[in-house]
């Protein structure tokens, strides 16, 4: 059986800022239906990583292919034109409007040349149910008000309705509960189930391993080391961000592992 074309592969990725190299040479990607997680100290290379898959800043140097063909992304709306979704870590949603507002923020459906809050409702409650949401009461309910779970979910939910194929998540867990983890990681898990790609960049390896296929890590603005979560450690992946192993997971020369 052929192998699936990656989703989104880079190749040989090279971004400058000034005298400073942030990205050296990066290989990265991401197949249909597959999470990877993206990890690292922080100064790494990660934000800039996903910068450049998001358009907003070009890579200098390397190959950007998109199921399988080039593709040439240096704005934001190239990526959003791709299908591809990033849900930064402040959200960017608005408190003082319910759940229906931030979701339609800036594309509003208009029937009649008024707003169609009918259809805007329903289809909100229809995708949170799809995502099977269920601690959010009402779509009319201020997000202010919100758990930070709930809100993770209304800015995931978000990013689904122009249906990407990729979605990229920034720290989702992060300054969370327990439960409210719980809830975003399950969530993930659901992105996976409808054979989207999704990137999760996160410093809790624990929710990592939950919902990853496999863990890319960033060191120095290069590759770590890549592993596959069914048959790596959290210590293998430790090792690889402070340096103890080279690429692909395997150990350096003289390399000690605690």
């Amino acid at each position: 059986m052929a192998e699936t074309t990656p989703l989104l592969e880079l190749r040989g990725i090279t971004k400058r800022f000034g005298a400073v190299r942030a990205l050296n040479g990066v290989d990265f990607r991401v197949m249909p239906g597959e999470v990877v997680g993206l990890v690292g100290d922080n100064g790494a290379g990660k934000s800039t990583l996903v910068k450049v898959i998001s358009g907003i800043h070009p890579a200098d140097e390397g190959e950007y292919l998109w199921d399988g063909g080039a593709k040439s992304v240096t704005t934001p709306q190239d990526a959003t034109g791709l299908g591809i979704a990033t849900v930064y870590q402040d959200l960017a949603l608005c408190d003082n409007l319910d759940v229906v507002e931030n979701l339609f923020l800036g594309r509003e459906a208009i029937a009649g040349g008024l707003l169609d809050e009918v259809t805007m409702e329903n289809k909100a409650n229809e995708l949170l149910a799809e995502l099977s949401v269920t601690t959010i009461q009402s779509v009319r309910g201020e997000v202010g008000a919100m758990s930070g779970g709930q809100r993770q979910s209304v800015a995931i939910a978000r990013s689904l309705l122009g249906e990407p194929k990729m979605v990229i998540l920034d720290e989702p867990t992060a300054a969370l509960g327990v439960a409210q983890t719980a809830q975003v990681l399950a969530l993930v898990k659901r992105l996976k189930g409808r054979g989207l790609g999704v990137i999760m960049i996160s410093h809790n390896l624990r929710d990592v391993f939950d919902v990853c296929d496999r863990i890319f890590v960033m060191r120095l603005g290069a590759d770590g080391g890549e592993f596959d979560v069914a048959s790596a450690s959290e210590q293998d992946v430790v090792a690889a961000i402070t340096g103890l192993t080279g690429n692909n997971g395997h150990k350096t020369e003289g390399s000690v592992t605690q």
